[in-house]
């Protein structure tokens, strides 16, 4: 029987290491807010998570917040931070909450089914494939980005920028879906990044208007009125299904994949893109279309 790995906490040299990699060497302007070395510090958590624990079996994966603490102990010029922590965390967290949002809804070919990702965590709730926009990035760059990095599908040749629905969360976030139509069913999907997501699967659009049991749907349904009208301006080209009920395709999940479908990307890379955000943009809830 092979002995138990007992796990450890990171050494001061690699956690210096890490702060001076990914926040003291990062450019002056991105240093000059909390809200913005803690984009960094989540790079560097990432990078952490991903690279170093994954070689180092001796490593503890840690939460976020506890990686930070122990950064901030750490690091030279964020010790004398370090009381303020739970302060910092709070406005971080409220910063997130108002970056603008860009990502896709990807229907088939019948436009009966669309195609949705789950969250790594429990917790975690059915969404479009979607997320925070980087600095200076437009939307449909963002979309393109995004859609990628959750299920390994390049959008590109297929998005166009005027065919999008667009809601404002709170009166504070935007979030702009691209309609992306027209895509396989049986076409290979796997994210890129690791730890995000756990689940991809192709969703009837009937059963998500009537609540499937067990699904956590808030950041679907606000789009499904938009949705529908468009797709009534929009008939498919492709016969629907009437013979036969339509039911949820798992194309994806994290517990089945092989280790070939595990070569990702490296975390880190994708948040280098996220050290900051653009302005708000002042967007209200529309549907655009040609």
């Amino acid at each position: 029987m092979s002995k138990k790995i007992k796990k450890c906490l990171p050494s001061n040299e690699l956690l210096e290491d890490l702060c001076i990699r990914f926040v003291l060497n990062a450019p002056e302007e991105d240093q000059q807010s909390f809200e913005r070395i803690l984009f960094l510090v989540e790079c560097a958590y990432w990078y952490y998570e991903d690279s170093v624990v994954e070689n180092d079996p001796r490593l503890m994966s840690l939460p976020f917040k506890g990686f930070t603490c122990l950064l901030f102990k750490s690091c030279e010029m964020l010790r004398p931070y370090l009381a303020h922590i739970d302060d910092i965390f709070r406005d971080f967290s409220s910063y997130k909450s108002r970056v603008p949002v860009a990502g896709a809804i990807i229907l088939d070919e019948t436009y009966e089914r669309c195609l949705l990702v789950k969250g790594w965590k429990k917790s975690s709730t059915w969404s479009f494939p979607r997320g925070k926009k980087g600095k200076d990035e437009e939307d449909y760059g963002c979309a393109v980005r995004e859609v990628l990095e959750e299920t390994g599908f390049d959008v590109s040749e297929l998005l166009k920028k005027e065919e999008y629905i667009e809601i404002t969360f709170r009166g504070e976030q935007s979030v702009r879906l691209y309609v992306v139509a027209g895509v396989k069913d049986d076409t290979a999907f796997a994210p890129l990044t690791k730890k995000e997501i756990s689940q991809i699967a192709w969703h009837p659009l009937d059963r998500l208007d009537d609540g499937v049991t067990g699904l956590k749907l808030y950041m679907v349904a606000p789009f499904l009125a938009s949705l529908k009208s468009w797709i009534s301006k929009h008939p498919s080209p492709v016969a629907r299904r009437l013979d036969k009920p339509i039911k949820a395709i798992c194309v994806w999940n994290a517990k089945k994949a092989t280790t070939t479908e595990r070569s990702y990307n490296k975390k880190a890379s994708k948040q280098s893109l996220k050290f900051n955000t653009l302005a708000l943009l002042p967007a209200k809830e529309s549907c655009s279309s040609a």
